[in-house]
């Protein structure tokens, strides 16, 4: 997909991968923090704000739920990737204090990276969180940036639920950890696995992960109990694109979601949340894996299949209605 060097974007793909042909996950490097007293030198404000998002990609997806079920649509603004992705992420408009739309009409993500740090040498993600104020990237970590959302707006309207409650930290960040090396980075190192030994510990990994998933949620509703917290908006993103994508496009093959009763039921649970669906484009997120990934799919076809529905009952109440 390209990467920028000293702030000049070149084509090489910048996978990065380690000697046993396993791919590792590069950590993010913009890691500022919006407060709501503004201690941090980035106060949470209306309008100031705006997010640089994809509809595929699963950790964008994060900060759209939130950005959603917090109710922070009016407080901070967002563009969804919607330009072929010839270099990186692309947009078709720009917004205040980010760099102008080239000759061709178009925001590449690669330039609101330089205008921010001019030598930024690294891969070029989404979801980024932009000031409009400073001019600069404050968070490109959508793990941080879920839980300013969560805590830093309430003077700003957002919802007064709190996703991550502190008599919940620990089990929250336990069960976060597992998910995330287990399966939200475990279907990625299964589909960059460059080797045969690679992809086979990956593969495990995850299908035991997802195992010990199904069977925690036998007798709960949610992944830390009777509650939503971010520990569940953390799966679900790499759950909705499961059957869709992973399944075969990363040679996720094994198990498809929909024969896992608890998590399929779970799946459909969470989906249903008020707002939920909106964030969801199944077309999308097709397209932006099968469609922009040659290194996987060389062709770049996009499957027709298959069909899911989300909208069907799920059992979930059983276990008791949600706190």
């Amino acid at each position: 997909m390209g990467h920028l060097d000293n702030g000049k974007w070149v084509e090489t793909d910048m996978l990065p991968i380690d000697r046993s042909g396993a791919f590792v996950r590069v950590v993010s490097t913009f890691r500022d923090r919006i407060t709501a007293d503004g201690s941090s030198g980035f106060k949470a404000e209306p309008g100031r704000y705006h997010l640089f998002v994809a509809p595929s990609c699963p950790w964008a997806h994060r900060t759209v739920i939130f950005r959603k079920l917090k109710r922070l649509e009016t407080a901070i603004s967002v563009s969804f990737h919607d330009q072929p992705k010839r270099q990186g992420w692309a947009f078709s408009s720009t917004v205040e204090g980010a760099p102008a739309l080239n000759d061709a009409g178009i925001l590449h993500l690669h330039a609101v990276y330089t205008a921010a740090k001019p030598d930024f040498t690294g891969r070029v993600t989404v979801p980024t969180l932009w000031d409009k104020k400073t001019r600069t990237i404050v968070n490109n970590e959508s793990s941080e940036i879920i839980r300013m959302l969560n805590s830093e707006f309430q003077a700003l309207g957002a919802t007064a639920y709190n996703y991550y409650p502190t008599e919940l930290h620990g089990e929250i960040d336990e069960i976060n950890g597992f998910v995330y090396e287990r399966i939200n980075n475990g279907v990625y190192r299964c589909g960059f696995a460059k080797s045969q030994k690679a992809y086979e510990e990956a593969f495990y990994k995850l299908f035991d992960g997802l195992d010990q998933i199904e069977r925690c949620l036998s007798t709960r509703r949610y992944l830390v109990g009777a509650r939503q917290t971010e520990a569940d908006w953390r799966l679900f993103v790499t759950l909705v694109r499961f059957d869709a994508v992973y399944y075969s496009h990363f040679k996720c093959n094994l198990r498809r979601i929909a024969e896992y009763p608890n998590l399929s039921n779970y799946l459909r649970d969470l989906y249903q949340t008020p707002g939920v669906a909106e964030t969801v484009e199944i077309a999308k997120i097709k397209e932006g894996y099968y469609g922009s990934q040659p290194q996987v799919n060389p062709t770049g076809i996009v499957p027709i299949g298959p069909v899911i529905d989300f909208t069907t009952a799920h059992d979930r109440e059983r276990l008791g209605r949600a706190a």
